[in-house]
């Protein structure tokens, strides 16, 4: 039975954020608000907390989990990022793109593409993501919260308790966040590709 908590979208509680990544720390998997849509994490060393997460989803192995990081700071550690791509990566984040880029070997090799050594990355422009981040000290490991034969993400926290409570240890519910999942745009080529359409404007990219 997971827990749930009610967390203020402008002013997150310490306390129940502390709480949280106590949550995560311990091997728990969560539900949580972000600028696009209700995602689904765990902390990023977790191999059991992360095959949950792929059971919930009933993801296969090529599947590209998103490291959700607090700023560009983490992005530099996680990712081979030359000057042009940091400019580019500093004007458009915090914001709903999720960022393909080469991995570095910090990232453990179970969560890259297999057939490339690539990793998703993004820098969120919400509230309580950012008091995760901030309180945690390192990235989320997450994927949007879209369940096995659905196109949309799940956007109501009493539905997602309803429906994955038995699953879960913690949904936390931050209001309407939103039904779109992110822009997700390719940076390891000689120019950025936008291959997914969401909620951050794709035009830029284009």
């Amino acid at each position: 039975m997971s827990q749930f908590f009610q967390i203020h979208p402008d002013t997150p509680q310490k306390r129940l954020i502390k709480q949280a990544v106590d949550i995560l720390r311990n091997g728990g998997v969560i539900i949580y608000p972000t600028d696009s849509a209700y995602a689904i994490g765990c902390h990023l060393g977790d191999k059991q907390a992360a095959d949950r997460i792929k059971r919930i989803r009933k993801l296969d192995d090529k599947h590209n989990f998103t490291l959700m990081c607090r700023d560009l700071s983490d992005i530099g550690t996680y990712a081979k990022v030359d000057n042009t791509q940091y400019r580019l990566l500093k004007t458009f984040t915090p914001g709903a793109y999720t960022f393909i880029l080469d991995a570095t070997s910090e990232v453990p090799r179970r969560l890259l593409n297999p057939k490339r050594r690539t990793i998703g990355l993004r820098v969120p422009d919400n509230a309580i993501v950012q008091a995760l981040l901030g309180e945690l000290g390192e990235p989320i490991m997450s994927s949007t919260l879209i369940l096995p034969g659905e196109t949309d993400p799940m956007t109501d926290p009493y539905e997602i308790r309803a429906t994955l409570e038995h699953e879960l240890d913690l949904i936390i519910d931050g209001g309407f966040c939103g039904f779109e999942a992110t822009t997700v745009i390719n940076m390891t080529g000689d120019l950025p590709e936008v291959t997914r359409v969401g909620k951050g404007d794709p035009e830029p990219f284009q």
